[in-house]
């Protein structure tokens, strides 16, 4: 009897700690262990961290939607799966929430067959407020930038669908001419979606949802062929890699990325009537740079497979220049000979001032003639320079500046 009382006690303990504040949880910790046997103690901690987890929210209401079942869907790599759900009542209010991860992941709300797309960024709590029969269309999101760059995209992509429709539709327009409306129309959504969202931000939520917006069963970027399509997964793949390492859905981007670059080289093989084994086409896990050097030969990022490099954005008119190259003459002293080799990109705007900086320096020296309006800035999402990145001897980047204490050492540990 004294046993279930004290086990009766400990459980109400647990569960009184869990309706405290973090801060509090700690407090009841720190003074139970000095009060209760072992037992007790175990059922605070697990109290305590079960009150410490971190969860994000979706909360609002849905206007003339009464009796209808409204459900949180993750959008995961195999599909949507439901997470929760909810019968609205006649105020349409609803709530949610579900555990946060490391890196942003994909929900959508839905009723029947209208849908609203969301992100979630860790414990944030995204408020929207929609209206049915047209929910997809009329709704509000706050809360979340993100979200908000969700739903422009949304509305755009449903715009491209009915612009395409409407001209299927047009009987007075022969097929040919319909057809090549429509890729006209795609074509520059797609060229408005990549500068003003992928390449702007490849590391937000809002490129990676970008990628993936379709017409009908049909993806708007193509990633298996289209090689300026690739380039934009390729942009988001290496920023999801730098800024998200290990994500599941980073990696899938990069696989696609790199199926797609490989498809690409087969077939303008093809179109080259040049016989090529798919078995033997390589590809790396970089996106690839080919500029000219100091000495007017045009050097690959990617031939440099096998080594490891620093891919350096640098411009050499900067006032701090010459105690950066000193910083790198000593590294490439101490590790060129072990496997290191340096990918230098100048930006300056005056060529034959970069020609002159570099015409003593022992690695490899490329000048990019954009300057700072260069597109390859926005691949490698470089928002200030300088900035370096580090690449393994697989061609594949491993991490960059802002993710590396002691680079002496993180070059050490690859070589």
């Amino acid at each position: 009897m004294e046993t279930a009382v004290f086990l009766t006690f400990i459980l109400f303990f647990a569960l009184f700690a869990l309706t405290l504040h973090s801060k509090n949880c700690i407090f009841c910790i720190m003074n139970i262990r000095k009060l209760f046997p072992v037992a007790a103690v175990a059922a605070a901690t697990f109290a305590f961290t079960a009150c410490q987890e971190k969860k994000f929210h979706v909360e609002g209401s849905i206007a003339n939607a009464q009796d209808s079942t409204l459900y949180l869907e993750n959008m995961s790599l195999a599909g949507p799966v439901t997470v929760d759900s909810v019968k609205l009542g006649a105020d349409g209010d609803f709530s949610f929430s579900g555990k946060s991860t490391e890196a942003p992941e994909f929900y959508r709300l839905r009723i029947a067959g209208q849908i609203i797309n969301i992100s979630i960024d860790s414990t944030e709590t995204v408020m929207v407020k929609a209206e049915m029969p047209n929910m997809a269309r009329d709704y509000e999101v706050s809360g979340s930038e993100e979200c908000t760059k969700i739903r422009l995209l949304a509305l755009k992509q449903i715009e491209l669908q009915n612009k395409a429709i409407a001209i299927e539709r047009n009987i007075s327009l022969g097929s040919e001419v319909a057809a090549d409306s429509i890729n006209k129309l795609i074509k520059a959504y797609k060229e408005e979606v990549k500068n003003h969202y992928i390449f702007k931000d490849p590391k937000a939520a809002s490129s990676y949802f970008a990628l993936f917006q379709a017409i009908g069963q049909y993806l708007i970027f193509d990633p298996r062929s289209n090689k300026e399509d690739i380039k934009a997964f390729a942009a988001v793949a290496t920023s999801w890699d730098t800024f998200y390492p290990g994500a599941e859905r980073g990696e899938n981007l990069h696989n696609i990325a790199i199926e797609g670059m490989k498809n690409e080289r087969i077939i303008a093989a093809e179109k080259q009537s040049v016989a090529i084994d798919a078995s033997k086409v390589t590809t790396a896990g970089i996106i690839d740079i080919k500029l000219r050097d100091n000495k007017g030969v045009e050097r690959s990022l990617t031939q440099l497979k096998g080594k490891v490099v620093l891919l350096d954005f640098h411009v050499f008119a900067m006032e701090d220049s010459p105690k950066r190259i000193l910083m790198l003459r000593e590294l490439y002293n101490k590790y060129h000979a072990q496997g290191l080799e340096i990918y230098q990109v100048s930006l300056d705007t005056d060529e034959h001032f970069w020609k002159q900086q570099t015409s003593a320096l022992p690695w490899i020296s490329v000048h990019d003639p954009a300057s700072v309006n260069s597109q390859r800035l926005a691949l490698y999402n470089v928002q200030s320079v300088p900035d370096f990145f580090l690449i393994d001897k697989t061609n594949t980047l491993v991490n960059r500046a802002a993710q590396i204490k002691d680079l002496d050492a993180a070059i050490a540990a690859l070589l």
